[in-house]
């Protein structure tokens, strides 16, 4: 296999499975230019996104980071009459808000109908434009944005991954049901694995997996592994495994057979934790977007790969002004 040292998650042919090689070309009609819209139309984000605190309520981002996203989308999925600009809004309510569709409709003076399009086909358009903010860094990146913490103990790390699931609504079916049901939250729920770079920005989101699936199977088989070079430094909590890549694990100690940690182990773990607090900051900004962290319908279920891959873009977009829920 021939690996790059900067690419994008998406480029390999072999992970059309996972959705991540999309055409280059858009199946779907340009937008109609702002100019030919209606001047009396009902123009809801000019209402609704009037400053900073406002945007990052309903969208995620700040205003300055919503016209980029505008701007890059310009050419989307016309199926309305309504704005470019709220079609786009209206998408980013749904995930950041997880606002049932009735509502939005009312708010955005349109059927039921149109909205459940509208938010369909411009997260399929999204998915596909956006490929490109999730980038995987290449070396020299990831080491010029290396913050200190890491420069002093863990100089050669990669990315840092972890996992995170979300929970599911229960299916009629029984082995659907089987299959998602995690032991170790007592539901069921969708698993994905997380991959970060030291800075914060989001490499890598595998597809989503039930939660009775094993880390070590989802770091196989997600696509994660093809990332990786030889002498390449993963962290990791425990039970990944990787094998056969010359890749190193920088996992924390665990006890064993009872027996209590050394003053060394204890020290290293400590270190460990300090450092992956990063991935769990990044976890929870991207479960701000509540569609991601609220109870998922069975119907949104096959979405739901688009869904992670839109929000991991619409994190790493918000970059430094990420700021939790309270």
């Amino acid at each position: 296999m021939t690996h790059r040292d900067a690419s994008t998650q998406g480029k390999y042919t072999f992970m059309e499975d996972h959705i991540y090689a999309v055409s280059d070309s858009l199946h779907c009609p340009l937008l109609h230019d702002q100019a030919t819209q209606c001047p009396e139309q009902h123009l809801v984000h000019t209402e609704l996104l009037r400053n900073d605190r406002l945007c990052l309520l309903y969208t995620g981002l700040s205003v300055d980071a919503f016209e980029a996203l505008s701007d890059d989308l310009k050419e989307g999925c016309s199926i309305s009459q309504l704005h470019p600009k709220d079609q786009l809004l209206m998408t980013l309510m749904e995930l950041r808000l997880n606002l049932l569709q009735a509502d939005i409709a009312e708010r955005f003076r349109v059927s039921q109908s149109v909205v459940s399009r509208i938010i369909s086909q411009w997260l399929d358009f999204m998915e596909e434009k956006m490929m490109c903010y999730v980038p995987w860094l290449p070396r020299k990146t990831i080491q010029a944005t290396m913050p200190q913490s890491f420069k002093e103990h863990y100089p050669l790390t990669t990315c840092v991954i972890d996992f995170s699931e979300t929970p599911l609504q229960k299916a009629h079916n029984l082995d659907s049901r089987g299959e998602s049901y995690s032991h170790y939250y007592g539901h069921n729920t969708i698993k994905f694995l997380i991959a970060i770079s030291q800075c914060g920005l989001i490499m890598f989101i595998s597809p989503q997996y039930g939660g009775r699936c094993s880390d070590k199977f989802i770091t196989t088989n997600s696509g994660f592994l093809e990332y990786l070079r030889p002498g390449d430094e993963v962290m990791a909590d425990r039970g990944v495994a990787i094998q056969e890549r010359q890749v190193k694990l920088v996992l924390p100690a665990f006890t064993r057979r009872g027996l209590p940690l050394s003053e060394e182990d204890t020290t290293n773990m400590r270190r460990i934790t300090n450092v992956r607090v990063h991935v769990d900051r990044v976890i929870r900004s991207l479960k701000n977007y509540r569609i991601v962290s609220q109870t998922v319908p069975i119907n949104l279920a096959p979405k739901f790969d688009k869904i992670l891959r839109v929000c991991a873009g619409l994190c790493n977009l918000r970059g430094d002004i990420i700021q939790e829920d309270k």
